[in-house]
């Protein structure tokens, strides 16, 4: 994801990680894996729990998902993984952004 993150800078979209680890560990992750944007922990899963992605495939932890928020607040695409490693392309993703004016 960091790699292209300057394709996701040209669409005006900002990438943010939520992890489902209290906020020493999502640090510790950016640092191993050389992020520079946010990873924001997400210990008691509330916001697993909002997005309805916690404990979906019965094992306790969120499944993977990627939500493409627009600036007023609204879900405007969603993909919610099947299982632990499916995840959508970033062409996907960068298709399915917005145009913002």
């Amino acid at each position: 994801m960091e790699q292209e993150l300057p394709r996701f800078t040209e669409k005006n979209a900002q990438v943010i990680a939520i992890a489902y680890q209290d906020q020493a560990s999502a640090q510790s992750t950016a640092t191993e894996t050389k992020v520079s944007y946010p990873i924001l922990a997400d210990s008691d899963h509330a916001v697993a729990d909002a997005y309805q992605v916690y404990n979906t495939l019965g094992d306790g932890v969120a499944t993977p998902a990627v939500f493409i928020i627009n600036p007023a607040g609204e879900i405007v695409w969603s993909y919610i993984g099947q299982n632990l490693s499916d995840r959508p392309t970033i062409e996907i993703i960068l298709e399915n952004i917005p145009v913002i004016q």
